[in-house]
């Protein structure tokens, strides 16, 4: 998955508007313009499409944390330069409070059944034996549960 698909799904599932959207970039430590929001919101094949960072996805996941869980004391953290799947998870479920069974049954939603134990494995640090790299689909489908969690007509 681009970074701009997981922005544009976010902001239908949350239903963010573009003020929202530059509040929670500039909360995450990036200002972006109102143009530059709509450039990311195009689709690739459209005049304008503007590929995002994962510097600017990794900002604005912080500031959706910070939006969900309030403000961390002291030095707030800063955007990875480099973002994976694993990561994004990682953000999504500490801004949305989950548990492991809660992810579990967001994916339920989707038909999709994945163990308490490969799910754990998305968790773990990179150089565990039993680290594994979050595949698009997993998080495709997690994005689509989250999006009929939230917003239970779009499923209709």
């Amino acid at each position: 998955m681009n970074n701009n698909d997981i922005l544009r799904r976010l902001r239908y599932t949350f239903d963010f508007n573009d003020s929202k959207l530059m509040e929670l970039f500039k909360s995450g430590g990036e200002q972006v313009t109102r143009a530059e929001i709509i450039e990311l919101m195009k689709k690739e094949d459209e005049p304008g499409f503007k590929e995002m960072s994962d510097l600017h996805l990794a900002a604005f996941l912080n500031g959706f944390i910070t939006e969900k869980r309030g403000k961390k004391e002291g030095e707030q953290p800063k955007p990875e330069n480099k973002l994976n799947n694993n990561i994004i998870l990682r953000k999504l479920k500490i801004a949305l409070n989950l548990i492991d069974e809660d992810i579990l049954d967001i994916l339920e939603l989707v038909k999709f059944r994945l163990s308490k134990h490969e799910l754990s494995a998305f968790f773990r640090k990179p150089d565990h034996q039993h680290y594994r790299l979050l595949q698009d689909q997993i998080l495709r489908n997690f994005l689509h549960g989250l999006q009929l969690k939230h917003q239970p007509e779009s499923s209709k």
